[in-house]
């Protein structure tokens, strides 16, 4: 795989970023110097996904531990950081395991090596993230194998929705992982992207990585899924999630819930590739304990892409100006719906036996 990391140190051991509001169109590096610019970051959607928002808020409070001991702030400027990045994002449950993996790695850290126990702390982090994809791609391969086998090396055809991809970890991705290591290893794929409205995450992200990795791909408007699955288009579904509860329910981009349905109804596997991180062994009912982001109407009735005529980046209004528009983040996806869990310790069913069956630590 040509890889490619999504966060990464600059030599004066501050930290870049890819903005990804700018794919796939432009390549746009933001650098990170203080907490509040990867605040910023997660905020504006510059770096997006779970696993590398986590990150980036690990980073984050590298970053102002540097700040506090560089500018002489008081050691309540941590504690400032820290709540400024938890509030960053409501729904990806990575972003507040970082935060917390950060804390209890800083906890009576004398003032002396604070800087240098946050770097290595966030660094870790990092590093966890990635070999956590990797050993997704090494569990949900034989998914893509056993298909491979049944149809006698005829395509697989895997329907996706939005991107859980690289882009939105540090390498390999969790749906993305299966499918590189499938392709490295000459199977045939072939994927469904859903362009995943109202950002487009799905036509600016996956097509984009996808491409890069030589990987056979068709972009489609979201309402399509179901149709190309009554006609035995799709073999299997796999979803990333933000958030998934104890008991399977899975938070993920909005529109995953109805690609549930309809693979439902045509007896097509959908699965969710996640990394432990995203579990939330804390709430049990998805759909009353799962905070859902609204976001900003402008993102619904906005279009932003490369104007054809001047080649430039440009938003482009699709509806009357004055027509309001709302914008849920995400929606859940019940347990039964899906038909097994991907993880880099195996895949188990969306039940909380399955997953403590993987999981015993949180029995």
């Amino acid at each position: 795989m040509s890889a490619f990391r999504t966060i990464w140190p600059t030599e004066d051991r501050y930290v870049e970023v890819i903005d990804q509001r700018q794919l796939p169109h432009e390549w746009v590096v933001v650098k990170l110097k203080t907490y509040t610019d990867a605040e910023k970051a997660i905020k504006d959607m510059i770096v997006r996904g779970a696993p590398l928002i986590g990150a980036t808020a690990a980073y984050g409070i590298y970053l102002a531990a540097r700040e506090m001991t560089e500018q002489g702030h008081e050691p309540v400027f941590m504690d400032e950081a820290f709540n400024a990045l938890r509030n960053s994002r409501p729904t990806a449950v990575n972003l507040f395991w970082a935060l917390d993996k950060m804390r209890n790695a800083l906890k009576d850290c004398p003032a002396s090596e604070l800087v240098e126990t946050a770097w290595n702390a966030a660094e870790d982090i990092v590093k966890e993230d990635i070999e956590t994809c990797r050993m997704i791609g090494v569990h949900g391969l034989p998914l893509i194998e056993a298909i491979a086998a049944k149809k006698q090396g005829e395509t697989v055809n895997i329907l996706t929705h939005c991107n859980a991809g690289m882009l939105g970890c540090i390498e390999w991705g969790t749906i993305t992982s299966p499918i590189y290591q499938a392709v490295e290893k000459g199977l045939k794929v072939h994927v469904w992207v859903d362009e995943t409205r109202p950002r487009n995450q799905g036509a600016n992200l996956t097509c984009y990585e996808l491409t890069r990795h030589g990987v056979h791909h068709t972009l489609i408007v979201d309402n399509t899924g179901g149709h190309l699955m009554q006609h035995g288009m799709v073999d299997l579904v796999i979803v990333g999630t933000d958030r998934t509860t104890r008991k399977g329910d899975v938070a993920n981009k909005i529109g995953t819930y109805l690609k549930a349905l309809a693979a439902n109804d045509n007896n097509i596997p959908f699965y969710v590739a996640l990394p432990s991180t995203t579990l939330d062994w804390t709430i049990s009912d998805g759909l009353r304990e799962i905070p859902i982001e609204e976001r900003n109407q402008d993102e619904v009735k906005y279009v932003v892409g490369k104007s054809r005529r001047s080649g430039i980046m440009d938003e482009v209004l699709v509806c009357p100006e004055t027509t309001k528009a709302s914008n849920y983040g995400f929606d859940v996806t019940p347990a039964r719906l899906v038909t097994a869990l991907i993880t880099e310790r195996g895949v188990c069913p969306a039940t909380e036996e399955g997953l403590l069956s993987l999981f015993p630590e949180h029995a």
